[in-house]
């Protein structure tokens, strides 16, 4: 699976969220990571994962698929407390 973002929004997301989009596709590879479709997407079908990157940070992350083998990544924040409890009660 190849990955793509936009520069200046990664740029943006890591000044605004302080995740890189580089850390946050590792997300992907957590066999834990809960994923669900965004209800709120309107031009194309985006998903919605929790999980833990490869620098240990519970990261939500917001993408879409390009073409067959691309994943498009949009936003990338770190997990709030609701969050964490739900990852975590999937874990055990």
């Amino acid at each position: 699976m190849r990955f793509e973002w936009d520069p200046p929004k990664a740029e943006a997301n890591l000044h605004a969220h302080g995740v890189s989009f580089a850390e946050a596709v590792t997300v992907l590879e957590d066999d834990f990571a809960l994923t669900r479709e965004d209800p709120a997407a309107v031009d194309e079908p985006r998903f919605v994962t929790l999980g833990l990157s490869n620098l240990a940070n519970l990261l939500v992350v917001v993408y879409t698929y390009k073409e067959p083998d691309a994943i498009r990544l949009i936003s990338a924040w770190k997990a709030n407390k609701r969050q964490r409890n739900a990852y975590e009660k999937n874990r055990s």
